[in-house]
């Protein structure tokens, strides 16, 4: 406790430390809340960067700096009338640094902590959909002018579906585990190998430049959007952490990948999964109620493919991992990541299912 406290007191607080705690349920950064004797900021949160995600914690907070000065400027130039909008600062260190390197060697951080807000692992209803949409649409909205060269690309490979599957291709004509021809891994199998060229969809519009590169989010699961206590309503997004130069449709995607299943991703019930259409329509409402000034007529014909593609990269990958011996996800039982993988499998195949239902929400939106 002496040890956090000594780092706590690197970045400037202002008031005396007197209490440090674990904080939320990250399962990649070490997180602290640091709570201060002081009249102002009571509170901030204090991190042990992994660097061994985070191969380069500095470039991480170099993106982390540039993108949230953009917000505040844009914030103060175009302020907004009705809503609370709020986004981390970077507290610095005495010598104005913006981590702290311990005599181990682990990299500290600092940022500002926001108040009277929480976050939730799962959406309610459709209310809570819209505000989920509106907080990665007004995220969008704020960085869509800012340059995504300046952005360092933090985690190479990112959202690349070919390259995931070249590395299954890998993995599955070396099998590193020796795996019994259960029916759950020929499902998986034969699933992988129906899909395999329509997994450049993305990445072939990219080539044509009908998509390009953009500031995104990275991880914009619902946890990662924080409500105002008071109103309910969508205030920021936190865990900027995977904020790099990518497709917004890896963003949407991935949102309403973890939004529209209900039953979430470590559920036993695979039969019983399903993507919720409705939840679906209320999180793209709140996202084009800002985002449409940005989005040209190609961001709309790739939505569903984005929608279908980041729930079958994600099984893909929960797979690919199962038949290396488990070496990338932490997992709590030698089959968990092959129960992860059907359970995206499945979702994708709900998807799939109401394609002509999906695309008709997002032209009855345009």
């Amino acid at each position: 406790m002496n040890n956090l406290i000594d780092i706590a007191n690197q970045f400037k607080p202002q008031g005396k430390v007197i209490d440090i705690q674990e904080f939320g349920n990250g399962n990649i950064n070490n997180t602290f809340l640091v709570t201060l004797d002081s009249q102002s900021e009571k509170y901030f949160i204090l991190q042990r960067i992994n660097t061994q995600v985070f191969r380069q914690p500095e470039l991480v907070m170099q993106n982390m700096s540039i993108l949230t000065k953009h917000v505040r400027d844009r914030l103060q130039h175009f302020p907004l009338s009705k809503r609370r909008w709020e986004i981390p600062r970077v507290l610095l260190t005495r010598d104005a640094r913006d981590c702290w390197i311990d005599v181990d060697g682990s990299f500290w951080r600092a940022i500002s902590f926001i108040e009277a807000a929480q976050s939730f692992d799962t959406i309610a209803d459709s209310k809570h959909g819209y505000e989920v949409g509106y907080a990665l649409g007004m995220f969008h909205n704020l960085i869509s002018d800012l340059p995504p060269e300046k952005l360092a690309d933090t985690l190479k490979g990112f959202h690349i579906t070919p390259s995931y599957l070249r590395h299954y291709e890998k993995v599955e004509t070396q099998r590193i585990v020796s795996v019994s021809q259960a029916k759950e891994v020929e499902y998986c199998l034969q699933f992988v190998r129906d899909r395999q060229t329509w997994a450049h969809v993305l990445e072939n519009a990219k080539t044509r430049g009908q998509l390009h590169l953009r500031p995104i989010h990275g991880d914009p699961k619902v946890n990662n959007v924080m409500f105002d206590t008071a109103t309910g309503q969508a205030i920021g997004m936190i865990d900027l952490d995977t904020v790099k130069p990518g497709l917004i449709h890896y963003d949407i995607g991935d949102c309403l990948r973890s939004g529209c299943n209900l039953l979430g991703e470590e559920t036993e019930q695979w039969e019983m999964v399903r993507f919720d259409t409705d939840i679906c329509q209320s999180v793209l409402q709140g996202y084009l109620s800002v985002a449409k000034d940005f989005l040209t007529d190609s961001d709309y014909e790739y939505l569903y493919d984005a929608i279908r593609l980041i729930a079958f990269e994600l099984g893909l990958r929960f797979f690919s991992d199962y038949l290396e011996g488990n070496v990338y996800f932490k997992t709590k039982y030698a089959e968990h990541n092959l129960a992860r993988a059907i359970v995206q499998f499945k979702l994708t195949e709900s998807i799939e299912s109401q394609e002509s239902a999906i695309r008709a929400i997002i032209r009855d939106m345009r």
